[in-house]
């Protein structure tokens, strides 16, 4: 998320992605401020309209936070209280009012007091690097940006070549210029890109981006992932190649905790949980070392309750992952319960 902050009380943000939103709803509290750009309708009282009917104007108002939900899962967060200020006059202060929170929109924070555990939320995703994926053959490439654990598709893109079998004015400049142009619509500053793929194809386009007259980017590319296009990223990001080029990175550290907690599952140890109950009770026993969770947790419990489960296992130090179903991790943590975690020690259940 980016973030500007504006006094020691107050807190400028924009959420960049889901995982965002969810943070700012572990973030926001009943009793704090928000302050943001929303719609209002408004009753006319000119000759002629319609009693029924009003019109709809932008306004900025502050509002006293009296309730927050997550809205269709991570999409959309939900924050509902009182307006105590506005930029209209035609805005009553002291009705009530609901912003629709999406990704990209920005809000101020105000707290009478920011816990640690909430200053953490707001820097954690500012830290993290981006990776643009790309899995490019002669026929076609996958692009996809991995930040934190959630991958975000473009549609892929084919390069119109018919094979060795069959004649065709085929030009591979043309594709590698498509699939560049692609890469500067999502590419952030932060970003390196890595480049896989069957055959040579991969190596040449390497060599492209990297011409004199393209701005200098981040560039490496692998072996040993032998697909393009989409199914190209999804097995570069279940591979052994990505936990060790990408060992710093949220996905690998995730990818490896399920992985041992498999191994543990094997062996019949008792150093893991699985499931919402067995990791709540986890917590209050301060056995938990990491946990990760996924959307599976939030639709089947009552939301507040793992909100509060989260941030009270933060404020112990557990590491905490928060991942969705756009990789094969986020589907991997839904069939185990929705969340797991690995302990410091067992705990009889």
């Amino acid at each position: 998320m980016i973030t500007k902050i504006i006094d020691e009380n107050s807190i400028s943000i924009i959420p960049e992605d889901s995982d965002d939103l969810f943070n700012l709803r572990r973030i926001i509290k009943e009793g704090d401020t928000v302050v943001g750009d929303t719609t209002r309708v408004i009753k006319q009282e000119k000759d002629y309209s319609r009693p029924d009917k009003g019109e709809r104007i932008k306004v900025r108002i502050a509002l006293n936070v009296e309730k927050i939900s997550l809205d269709d899962v991570l999409d959309r967060l939900r924050i509902g209280g009182t307006i105590s200020e506005s930029s209209n006059e035609l805005v009553p202060h002291g009705s009530h009012h609901s912003f629709i929170l999406k990704v990209n929109d920005g809000i101020t924070i105000t707290k009478k007091n920011w816990l640690p555990v909430e200053k953490n939320l707001v820097e954690s995703n500012n830290k993290q690097i981006g990776f643009l994926l790309v899995a490019i053959d002669t026929g076609d490439c996958g692009i996809a940006r991995l930040k934190g654990t959630h991958l975000q598709f473009i549609p892929n893109i084919y390069s119109g070549w018919g094979g060795k079998r069959y004649k065709t004015n085929f030009n591979l400049e043309k594709f590698f210029e498509q699939v560049q142009q692609a890469i500067f619509s999502i590419i952030q500053d932060i970003d390196s890109i890595i480049i896989f793929g069957p055959g040579e194809t991969k190596k040449r386009f390497a060599n492209f981006l990297q011409k004199p007259q393209t701005k200098k980017l981040k560039v490496q590319v692998i072996d040993g992932i032998d697909s393009g296009g989409e199914d190209g990223i999804y097995i570069f990001t279940k591979s052994q190649t990505m936990k060790e080029i990408m060992s710093e990175s949220k996905l690998a550290k995730v990818s490896s905790i399920i992985d041992e907690i498999m191994t543990m599952a094997n062996k019949k140890s008792k150093k893991f949980t699985m499931g919402f109950e067995e990791t709540f009770k986890a917590n209050q026993f301060g056995a938990v070392e990491s946990l990760v969770f996924s959307d599976k947790v939030i639709q089947t419990y009552n939301e507040k309750k793992v909100i509060d489960f989260l941030n009270d296992a933060e404020s112990k130090g557990v590491k905490t992952y928060g991942v969705d179903s756009s990789t094969d991790i986020g589907l991997r943590v839904t069939g185990l319960g929705g969340i797991v975690s690995l302990l410091r020690f067992p705990v009889e259940s």
